[in-house]
């Protein structure tokens, strides 16, 4: 058998089922969504999800990257880690993975042949949803003794919402995909908010008091211990470069000790964590995985300090401020909303001060890429407006026609390979040259610059 023939089959039969991120102009209606098709499938499925310590991570920036902390953690400490991540970069199967490798191509068409008879019996469940339940059923089958799990969108009635972890996490909050989870933050914050699950611990990033205090409400209501990061868990950035940072983490017991240490009057020193992901957001992500590793620990996850240390070390996430070439620099991050924007501005500020940017960018249809341009323009001095492959993707005229509002050259380059090369055209000893507005975006200029380096006998492909 061609197993990438049969791959690609297995892939088209999947998306043959409701997509909404393939959805355009999709907005939400009533009965869309409905957790109740997901648990009679589980129980079909002999309730898979139910085999393993599970930590639940939602949110609307960062959660990606707590997960990768989180399972580089448990690897460490010596568990089979399932992690269910999504969208992807390159390939499908890059959602689930063990140990941090990818479903085998063989292993997802056997799992989707197996499952064919109930899905073809006229179900209503979306790909997303029937992705998720074979990852739960992978992880099952290749004994995996701990799993990570993605939130997709929203929390409350989200796919993954079926489980109940050891420890639920929601990172930072910020406006996105408004048009399903709500207007305002505090909307959001509720539809996130709806992974707690009673008695369970929630471990909260820091937040606007907006989205805080609704989360801070529901957890209450559901009496599930809570632990805020700024609040309970503190954590100070040390130093960073472009191989890594590393921060301090301490608790609010140990304020005290913290003070006396950083007056230089104590010989007790708080955790220490090394970290190569970049970006001061990432040292706050590190310390949200710390949290939500160490009350996983409080409810029977055996892992120590040391475990977390060499776990976070190892940690890779590609696409997020991601640098594909030091000189001159070529930056690609996923930023598809104004916060990241802002988080990734800061970064560039911090990494590359005094660069000027040469910008690569594409969005999707309903994101506020105006917001992002407003964030990122003003450090650009040229702009290539460019488009993904994929369906949501904004018009490149109508991308253009947002950015003549600021004063920046822009240029028009509809396809992302082509992008690519002419920024890399531009680009001299004293810029930089970033590719950022969606995961879409820096999926195809990573795809296209490693394409580039095997072409003149380079780098090699990873998608880690």
């Amino acid at each position: 058998m061609d197993i990438e023939k049969a791959y690609q089959e297995s892939l088209d039969y999947l998306y043959s089922f409701i997509d909404y991120s393939l959805t355009r102009g999709f907005r939400n209606q009533p009965g869309l969504f409905d957790l109740g098709r997901m648990v009679d499938f589980m129980a079909y499925l002999g309730n898979p999800h139910q085999a393993y310590p599970i930590l639940h991570v939602a949110g609307t920036k960062g959660k990606g990257s707590v997960c990768a902390l989180c399972a580089g953690a448990l690897q460490a400490a010596g568990y089979t880690v399932g992690l269910y991540t999504s969208p992807h970069l390159q390939d499908y199967a890059e959602r689930i993975q063990l140990d941090r490798r990818p479903i085998p191509h063989a292993d997802l068409v056997s799992l989707v042949d197996e499952i064919r008879p109930y899905l073809d019996q006229g179900t209503r469940l979306t790909t997303f949803e029937i992705t998720t339940a074979i990852s739960f059923l992978y992880f099952a089958r290749q004994g995996a003794t701990a799993v990570v799990a993605e939130v997709g969108l929203g929390g409350r009635l989200d796919a993954t919402n079926i489980v109940t972890p050891l420890a639920s996490v929601i990172t930072s909050l910020s406006y996105d995909h408004m048009q399903i989870l709500g207007n305002t933050l505090a909307e959001i914050a509720a539809e996130k908010a709806g992974i707690i699950k009673p008695g369970v611990p929630l471990v909260l990033a820091p937040q606007l008091d907006e989205a805080r205090q609704v989360v801070t409400r529901i957890a209450s209501e559901r009496a599930a211990p809570l632990i805020q990061v700024g609040v309970d868990i503190h954590f100070q950035p040390i130093e960073h470069n472009l191989d890594g940072q590393s921060l301090y983490v301490w608790s609010a017991e140990q304020q005290p000790l913290f003070d006396a240490f950083y007056r230089g009057a104590s010989d007790w020193k708080p955790l220490r964590l090394e970290i190569p992901l970049l970006g001061e957001h990432q040292a706050e992500n590190a310390a949200v995985a710390y949290a939500a590793l160490h009350a996983a620990s409080q409810r029977g996850l055996w892992l120590t300090t040391d475990h977390i240390r060499q776990g976070f070390t190892q940690v890779s996430w590609a696409g997020r401020m991601e640098i594909l070439q030091t000189q001159p620099p070529v930056v690609v991050d996923s930023a598809h909303n104004r916060d990241s924007a802002v988080k990734l501005r800061q970064a560039l500020r911090d990494y590359f001060p005094g660069k000027r940017v040469i910008l690569v960018f594409g969005a999707s249809e309903d994101k506020d890429f105006p917001g992002m341009f407003d964030e990122l323009l003003p450090l650009a001095s040229h702009l290539i407006v460019t488009r993904s492959f994929h369906p949501r993707a904004a018009d490149p005229e109508e991308l253009m026609e947002e950015a003549s509002r600021h004063s920046q050259p822009v240029s028009i380059v509809p396809a992302i390979e082509d992008a690519m090369v002419a920024g890399l055209q531009l680009l001299d000893e004293s810029s930089l040259l970033l590719v950022t507005g969606s995961i879409f975006i820096a999926a195809g200029a990573r795809e296209t610059w490693y394409n580039l380096k095997l072409g003149e006998g380079g780098l090699q492909k990873s998608i880690d």
